[in-house]
């Protein structure tokens, strides 16, 4: 896929997916800031990312009911505008118990917009699935990439700045959406709120929604944990997620599809799992050393851009389900069950040491490789299913199976 030679309709979507994304780690420079400034401690503050994915998690229930009923351009632009009135609300906040709140607002909004996004961007491309993760990881990419940097910069005026950033950043994305994505010709055949719990009787799907839990506790643990024992400058931490950001999305656009193809799906995806609890436990040993912290960051985002696109494939594989009916089932365990995993990391820091965390994290992400290991007979179907013929959108079977689809991080 040609990433500058597609329709308006597909780059105008990819446009709002960077800034969703910028969401992610947008805040990192800012937490100990916000800490500092409101008198809150780490644990309190990682709370901005357990709210925001609590809610994500079971938001995920409800995105492939609302966006089967809605149409995706609507489900995408309501998603768009729910996180402009969070964003904005919470920078206008004088308490972390507020900012938390609406975070939880934002995490609703990001739910509706992502679970829809690469429905969009298969739609008005017409390309293959593989072809639209790869330019979704793309898009992915470069705003995880963008979000610490454009964090750091606003971060060093004010820590209210990423906040209002954001919000004039998705209003800027909802006029794009809004003229240039056309309408659905059709929508696809409404989905039940129950469909996502059925789904989970799948062996494979469920083992998938396991490792991605336990695997989230040592991606949060990096998000949300590190800039506390790094104690660098909103502008430093920015820079270094920055870092991060960049070996994502070079891994997710150009190792993972390699690595498919020599070792197959799930070899790979084992082999990143133990790459990044590798990088953990290095950070657990060494994390009274900044340079450990910094490289460590860096380095984990080639193993989490590998997770990142060959997870999304297989839980499209997993099951014989509709693709946004596991997508929900997916996105609500490791989501939802995830969440505790930000709050942690701060309160082992807080009351034992800033080992402690590292180590968790290192162990949580073992496990997840471990479950995903003994349940591989499960997933044996997913490298004979990556050859997919291009999908017709305008098919209702087609759309249903493509909307909510989930998007990586």
């Amino acid at each position: 896929m040609k990433l500058l030679q597609q329709p308006k309709a597909v780059l105008a979507v990819a446009f709002a997916c960077v800034i969703a994304f910028m969401g992610i780690g947008l805040v990192d420079p800012i937490l100990k800031p916000i800490a500092d400034s409101l008198g809150a401690t780490p644990s309190q503050t990682s709370l901005l990312f357990t709210s925001y994915m609590l809610v994500m998690g079971f938001a995920m229930l409800i995105t492939s009911v609302v966006s089967s009923r809605l149409g995706v351009k609507l489900t995408l632009l309501l998603g768009l505008l729910i996180i402009i009135v969070g964003a904005g609300a919470a920078g206008m906040s004088n308490s972390i118990s507020a900012i938390v709140g609406y975070r939880a607002v934002w995490g609703l909004g990001n739910a509706l917009f992502v679970a829809t996004a690469l429905t969009a961007i298969v739609s008005a491309s017409q390309g293959s699935v593989r072809d639209a993760i790869i330019f979704y990881e793309a898009a992915l990419g470069v705003g995880i990439a963008a979000g610490p940097l454009i964090g750091g910069v606003l971060g060093s005026i004010s820590w209210r700045g990423p906040f209002f950033g954001v919000s004039v950043l998705m209003a800027l994305a909802l006029l794009v959406t809004v003229f240039l994505l056309p309408k659905a010709a059709t929508r696809p055949h409404p989905s039940s709120l129950r469909d996502p719990f059925r789904a989970l009787k799948h062996p494979g799907l469920l083992a998938v929604a396991i490792t991605a839990l336990l695997y989230n506790f040592g991606f949060f643990t990096l998000l949300a944990y590190t800039p506390f024992p790094m104690n660098m400058t909103a502008q430093g931490v920015g820079l270094t997620f920055f870092g991060w950001g960049l070996a994502l999305a070079f891994a997710s656009v150009f190792l993972a599809p390699r690595l498919q193809a020599a070792f197959g799906t799930i070899p790979s995806a084992l082999g990143a799992l133990t790459g990044f609890a590798l990088v953990l436990v290095a950070m657990a040993i060494w994390t009274d050393h900044r340079a450990v912290l910094v490289a460590g960051v860096v380095v984990a985002g080639l193993f989490l851009g590998i997770n990142n696109t060959l997870v999304t494939e297989t839980v499209m594989h997993a099951a014989p389900v509709e693709r946004g009916v596991a997508s929900a089932a997916y996105s609500f365990v490791r989501f939802s069950g995830g969440a505790v995993a930000p709050w942690l990391a701060g309160y082992l820091g807080e009351t034992i040491n800033d080992h402690v965390p590292y180590w968790v994290g290192a162990v949580a992400v073992l496990m997840g490789a471990t479950v995903l290991a003994v349940s591989r007979r499960h997933l044996a179907h997913i490298d004979g299913q990556n050859h997919v013929v291009p999908l017709n959108l305008d098919s209702p079977a087609e759309g249903s199976r493509m909307a909510g689809t989930p998007e990586s991080v």
